[in-house]
C-alpha cells in the first residue's frame, strides 16, 4: 500500500487503567488485513484511522495484538448501551438459536413486542412506529409521507421539503437531496428541485440564528410557504454538534403549523439517550410529526425505525411500504435487549452527568488553543472544530489530531464537518467521569504536540533554526 499512514512507526508506550499501547502503529501484524481490505474493498471505505478491531467491551475497544483503546467513537454513535453487552449478545443468541432468523413482513411475536416497546417510550400522538434497516431508509419514508401528505392537502405544488445546510441525511439518493453537503450530491446531477436547504442556525458558521433568515432563504429559492410540505433536520448536526436555538425551534414549529407543513426530526444520532435526554427534541420543548432513529436503537445490530402520528404513518395503502429486513427477529431481540439497558440504567441521566464533565474539558481545551475555535454538543456528543482563522477549516489539523489521539490510545472516527475540520466525540453512554477526564487529557496533549510540531515546521521557525 502506498498509504503513508499504514507504514508503522514507533510510538510511545502507554499503559492506563482505560488505554493501552504496546506496539508500533499500525501495528505491523495488521498489515495482511489492511491489505486485504485494500485490494478487495471499494475504496470509499477507506479515510477511518487503521485499528484493526477484534473485541469491545463496555467503552474500550481491543485489537488482536494486546492493545486497548479508550473509544470515543461508539463505532459510529452505535453503542449507546456500552460494546459488547451481554444482555445484548444473549438476546441475540436466544433468538437465533430459536431459528427464526428473518420473516419479511410476516407477522412475528418478536417484532409486535419490539413496536409496542418503542411506542410505549413516545409522548402522545406519536404512536405508529414503521421498522426498518437503516437510517437512510427511514429519511427516504419520511420524505414519501410528507409528500404524500401534502399532495393531499394542498395539491401536487405541495411538494418541497426544506431542510438545513451542511446537514446529513443518509447516503442514499433521496436522503443525499434532502441532506445539506452539495459536494455528496454532485454524483447525482438531476437534482429535485423540491429540495430546498436553508442556513442551520448555530452560531458560528450561520452567525445570524434569527428565524428571519429561515424565510428570507425561502423567497430568495422562489418558494412559498405554501409549497412546503415538510421541514426535516437533525436534532443536532452531524457534522458540528451543533443545536439550534430552542426558540428558533419553537417558532418553527409554530411555522409548520401554520403552513400545514410537517415538522420532522432526525434523531438518527440523537435518539436513545445520546444528549442527555430519552429523546434530542426534548431539549426544544417542541413534538415533531415524524421521527427517524437508527444507530444507537439497538447498540448493536442494523435496525431503523420511524416513528409519527397514526394519520400519517397510515397513508400508505396496505402492502405499499415495506423492506426486506424490516423488522428482523434477531434484531429485534438486540433492540428490545438495548432498550431494556438504557432505560434501566438509566443511561440518559449518565450522558447527561458524565457529558458535563465531557464539555467542561472541551471548554478548557478550546479557551487554551485558538485553533479550537467553536465548540458544540449536548451530553454525551460534542464537536470540535478546527480552523485557521475565523470560520477557515482547517481540516489537516483535525486529522492529525485524532490520528495522535489514536496513537495515544484514544479512538474517534475521521474527522467531520465542513472542510473535515470538526474532531466528533462521541462515547458509549456507560463511560465514567474518571474515563472522561482522562480522554480529555489525551485530546489536550495532542493539541499540545500537534501543534508544536506544526511550528517547529513553518517557514519562520525552519528560518531561525
Amino acid at each position: 500500500m502506498s498509504d503513508p499512514s499504514f507504514t508503522p512507526r514507533p510510538v510511545p508506550a502507554v499503559e492506563t487503567q482505560f488505554r493501552r499501547i504496546h506496539t508500533q502503529f499500525p501495528v505491523p501484524e495488521s498489515l495482511p488485513i489492511l491489505q486485504k481490505l485494500h485490494d478487495f474493498e471499494l475504496r470509499a471505505m477507506a479515510g477511518q484511522p487503521p485499528v484493526v478491531w477484534d473485541r469491545a467491551e463496555g467503552f474500550q475497544v481491543y485489537d488482536a495484538w494486546g492493545n486497548k483503546w479508550l473509544d470515543w467513537s461508539s463505532g459510529v454513535l452505535i453503542t449507546n448501551a456500552g460494546h459488547g453487552r451481554k444482555e445484548i449478545a444473549d438476546a441475540i443468541s436466544a433468538q437465533a438459536q430459536h431459528t427464526l432468523l428473518t420473516n419479511y413482513c410476516f407477522p412475528s411475536a418478536i417484532r409486535a413486542e419490539l413496536c409496542e416497546r418503542l411506542v410505549g417510550l413516545m409522548p402522545e400522538p406519536l404512536k405508529k412506529i414503521f421498522l426498518l434497516t437503516t437510517g437512510s431508509e427511514t429519511v427516504e419514508f419520511a420524505v414519501k409521507i410528507a409528500r404524500i401528505h401534502g399532495h393531499k392537502i394542498g395539491g401536487r405544488s405541495k411538494n418541497v421539503i426544506v431542510s438545513f445546510e451542511k446537514a446529513f441525511h443518509g447516503r442514499t439518493m433521496g436522503s443525499q437531496q434532502v441532506g445539506g453537503i452539495p459536494v455528496l450530491k454532485e454524483w447525482i446531477g438531476n437534482l429535485d428541485p423540491g429540495f430546498v436547504q436553508v442556513p442551520f442556525p448555530d452560531g458560528y458558521w450561520t452567525e445570524d440564528t434569527s428565524f428571519e433568515l429561515f424565510e428570507r432563504t425561502l423567497a430568495e429559492n422562489g418558494v412559498a410557504p405554501s409549497q412546503v410540505c415538510a421541514v426535516i433536520l437533525e436534532t443536532y448536526q452531524g457534522g458540528t454538534a451543533a443545536f439550534a436555538p430552542p426558540q428558533y425551534i419553537k417558532t418553527l414549529r409554530q411555522w409548520c403549523d401554520g403552513h400545514r407543513a410537517l415538522l420532522v426530526f432526525d434523531e438518527v444520532q440523537a435518539g436513545f439517550g445520546r444528549t442527555g435526554t430519552l429523546w434530542g427534541f426534548e431539549h426544544y420543548g417542541v413534538l415533531p410529526d415524524l421521527t427517524t432513529w437508527g444507530k444507537g436503537i439497538s447498540s448493536s445490530l442494523p435496525i431503523s425505525a420511524i416513528v409519527g402520528k397514526p394519520e400519517l404513518m397510515d397513508l400508505p395503502n396496505p402492502g405499499s411500504a415495506s423492506s426486506t429486513h424490516t423488522g428482523n427477529p434477531v434484531c429485534c431481540a438486540a433492540a428490545l435487549a438495548n432498550v431494556d439497558l438504557i432505560v434501566k440504567e438509566n443511561l440518559p441521566h449518565n450522558a447527561a452527568v458524565v457529558g458535563e464533565v465531557l464539555q467542561e474539558g472541551l471548554r478548557k481545551i478550546k479557551a487554551r488553543f485558538p485553533q479550537a475555535a467553536y465548540l458544540a454538543g449536548k451530553g454525551l456528543v460534542a464537536g470540535l472544530a478546527c480552523v485557521k482563522a475565523h470560520k477557515q477549516p482547517d481540516g489537516e489539523l483535525a486529522h492529525a489530531i485524532v490520528w495522535r489521539c489514536v496513537e495515544k490510545g484514544l479512538l474517534m472516527f475521521s474527522p467531520v464537518g465542513p472542510a473535515g475540520c470538526t474532531i466528533k466525540i462521541a462515547p458509549p453512554l456507560n463511560i465514567t467521569a474518571e474515563a472522561v477526564r482522562e480522554g480529555c487529557a489525551v485530546l489536550e496533549e495532542a493539541f499540545e504536540e500537534v501543534l508544536a510540531e506544526r511550528a517547529a515546521t513553518t517557514p519562520d521557525a525552519v528560518a531561525q533554526a
